[in-house]
């Protein structure tokens, strides 16, 4: 290497020190320190030099925030660790109520226990992954396990390093975070957008969420989006028992932006006063939240606690009172749910509610509409109950003009003309179409066919909408009678994707007994119950017979849901429906129940590890047919733990508390002694570690 090469090559690395260095004491600090033509003056200067010698360009040049191509479109990334959403607390009950059961999941005392505490950004989730200190990916939440790469238009915003700082990075860090769009900003951004007869955002949230959502990153660089780190997903080496608090400070010294309004608190008194102090300095903050979120701040207590089906046990998310707003209710419209639920829906004079422009809102139902007094042309107050939904709550009677119409709900449905019914001791009215309604039959369909039910790969949202449109598909068994050929006819279905679907189908033939039920969409049965249920009558035939008093004898299931899955089985086109969908050849393994004690009836047990012969929900299922409950965690009231291989800490407590442990054999040798009646096989005999 030459002296002018060495010399060319210290100069690059200088400029992206100080232009690296400039953008973390600006946006991460705000404290900068090089005025604006300074930073311009050394930016340009780094350009020069790299668009002469390319071979000085690196992907963690200041440079490249900004020159990327256009995307063709966003590939599909699959988060290693589901990006979960959070249970919510509406009032200060609801949070001392999240309190007191991790202490009594901790089995601690509530003062005792550190939570961490920091404003909920609202705006777009985002992760970010870099390897020995560089950033390699960056993807949208999407449905909290697989979302969008966006890494690209990542890497255009300042307040996102593209190299960690320090001298020692972690070899893996995966960063999660929200993308934000300051009052200020969103406000010149918009100035200068009725400037230029451009389009006007909304809200900062779905600015933030669109601008990510470019294709070309040069318009994302013109955004003034801000990214604010609020958790460490993932980071080797292991930090043991560290802190979600120490974390947050690591990140810092890493080159992130992290919350000023971050403190640790001690029990439920430190955290309902904390969402006070910040619920009072909410307006003065200069960008959007819509609550607090809670952690238990020990990373150690919260792999203790574990997690529920989609979210943290350790972890919840305060929402605060919704903001309101007034305005005319212009007209009333009746849609049409997936049950036949007619929901009357307010049309209204848009009005910006806590930042979001609102011109619909919902009315629930007809003692709703009693209950208000509302009638079309009265000026209204629009509440976003937990900043989400709009609701009309009150009307302002003194403002209800001459020519104000009551709302009249419709006798026959305004999708199909069937006749509209309202049950006894019911608020909702319901169209009688069933499946024969349009609408209900998109929605059913959709649900049949969602991943959580059969789970169809690429039987999406506008493909249902087509087959209905064109009367191709009227039950979810004409799904199963679709030929490829067809398909293939309908607009972006080439000859690959039809028989793709095809394969789909017939994959998801083969589901359980859970899933089917699921799938049906009975009101009130969502997963656990349809769990319930299956465990509880072990074949579809037996479910379809039960009356009421059997149904009502099932864990989760009480009388109003006895009575929805009672009614449902007794309608004729329902059973019909069944029937041909048996015939298309869906199938599940059933296991018809035998009348027997429930040995583990008052026991609770814990899993952990890999079993080789099951599955562990497979294992879990098994006890729970045995009148077991399976929890994540070990206490001192666990009756016995199943250690697969690889089983890690909870094995270790165990132990220490004197839990009987049963390895995999012995597991499998009690399961079958347990399920052959011998209630009296004691589970300390075999396979203790």
């Amino acid at each position: 290497m030459t002296q002018l090469d060495s010399k060319r090559r210290e100069e690059v690395e200088r400029l992206r020190a100080e232009l690296d260095d400039a953008n973390y004491r600006y946006y991460v600090l705000d404290d900068p320190h090089l005025t604006d033509a300074d930073y311009d003056h050394r930016l340009r200067r780094l350009q020069q030099i790299e668009s002469k010698h390319p071979e000085l360009v690196t992907a963690d040049s200041p440079t490249q925030r900004v020159g990327a191509p256009p995307e063709a479109g966003f590939p599909e990334v699959e988060h290693a660790v589901p990006m979960l959403s959070l249970d919510n607390a509406f009032d200060e009950q609801e949070l001392e109520a999240f309190v007191r059961r991790v202490a009594e999941r901790l089995e601690r005392d509530v003062a005792s226990i550190a939570f961490c505490c920091e404003p909920k950004l609202d705006g777009a989730a985002v992760s970010l992954v870099y390897t020995a200190g560089e950033l390699v990916s960056g993807a949208t939440r999407g449905d909290g396990r697989t979302g969008e790469g966006i890494t690209s238009n990542l890497r255009t915003l300042r307040s996102v390093p593209l190299r960690l700082r320090g001298d020692t990075p972690p070899a893996l860090l995966e960063v999660r975070g929200e993308v934000i769009i300051s009052h200020a900003d969103f406000e010149a951004m918009n100035e200068r957008a009725r400037s230029d007869d451009a389009k006007v955002f909304a809200n900062p949230r779905n600015a933030a969420a669109g601008s990510l959502r470019q294709l070309d990153p040069k318009v994302t660089a013109t955004r003034p989006l801000t990214f604010s780190a609020y958790q460490v997903a993932r980071v080797e080496p292991d930090p043991g028992d560290a802190t979600h608090s120490g974390l947050m400070a690591h990140l810092g010294d890493f080159g992130f932006r992290t919350s000023s309004e971050l403190e640790v608190v001690q029990g439920a008194a430190g955290v309902v006063d904390y969402c006070r102090r910040l619920g009072e300095k909410r307006d003065s903050l200069g960008y959007d939240i819509d609550g607090v979120v809670i952690k238990v701040d020990a990373l150690r207590l919260q792999r203790e606690l574990g997690f529920v089906a989609r979210a943290p046990r350790w972890a919840i998310a305060f929402k605060f009172p919704a903001q309101e707003q007034t305005t005319r209710l212009n007209d009333v419209e009746f849609q049409v749910g997936r049950t036949g639920a007619i929901t009357p829906v307010a049309r209204l004079a848009p009005v910006s509610v806590a930042g979001v422009t609102v011109s619909n809102a919902t009315l629930h139902n007809a003692d709703e509409i009693a209950r208000l007094g509302v009638m079309i042309g009265d000026t209204v107050v629009i509440r976003r109950a937990g900043d989400v939904i709009p609701q009309v709550a009150r009307v302002i009677e003194e403002k209800r003009p001459a020519d104000a119409c009551a709302i009249v709900f419709p006798e026959r449905c305004p999708v199909c003309d069937a006749q509209i019914e309202r049950l006894e001791n019911e608020a909702v009215a319901r169209c009688s179409g069933g499946l024969y309604c349009p609408a209900q039959r998109k929605e059913a369909l959709k649900h049949f066919a969602s991943r959580r039910a059969l789970d169809i790969d690429g039987l999406g949202e506008k493909l249902i909408d087509g087959l209905v449109e064109r009367d191709w598909v009227a039950t979810p068994a004409d799904l199963f009678r679709l030929q490829a050929e067809t398909l293939a006819t309908l607009p972006r279905m080439g000859k690959k994707s039809s028989e793709n679907l095809v394969a789909a189908l017939e994959r998801a033939k083969a589901t359980t007994l859970t899933r089917f039920i699921y799938a049906l969409g009975i009101r009130e049965v969502g997963e656990a119950t349809a769990a319930s249920l299956a465990r509880h009558f072990g074949t579809l035939e037996a479910l379809m017979a039960a009356e009421r008093e059997a149904l009502e004898g099932v864990d989760d299931v009480g009388p109003i849901v006895a009575a929805h899955v009672h009614t449902f089985f007794r309608q004729p086109h329902n059973r019909a429906t069944i029937d041909d969908l048996v015939a298309c050849g869906l199938h599940w393994q059933e296991q018809a129940v035998v009348e027997r004690p429930q040995p583990l009836v008052g026991q609770t047990w814990v899993l952990t590890g890999t079993l080789e012969s099951m599955t562990r929900d497979q294992g879990k299922e098994r006890l729970q047919a045995l009148g077991a409950k399976v929890a994540g965690s070990v206490s001192k009231k666990t009756a016995g733990l199943v250690a697969g291989e690889a089983a890690g800490s909870k094995l270790d407590k165990a132990l220490q508390l004197g839990v009987p442990v049963l390895d995999e054999a012995a597991f499998l040798a009690q399961l079958a002694a347990w399920e052959a009646g011998d209630v009296a096989t004691d589970e300390n005999e075999e396979g203790e570690t």
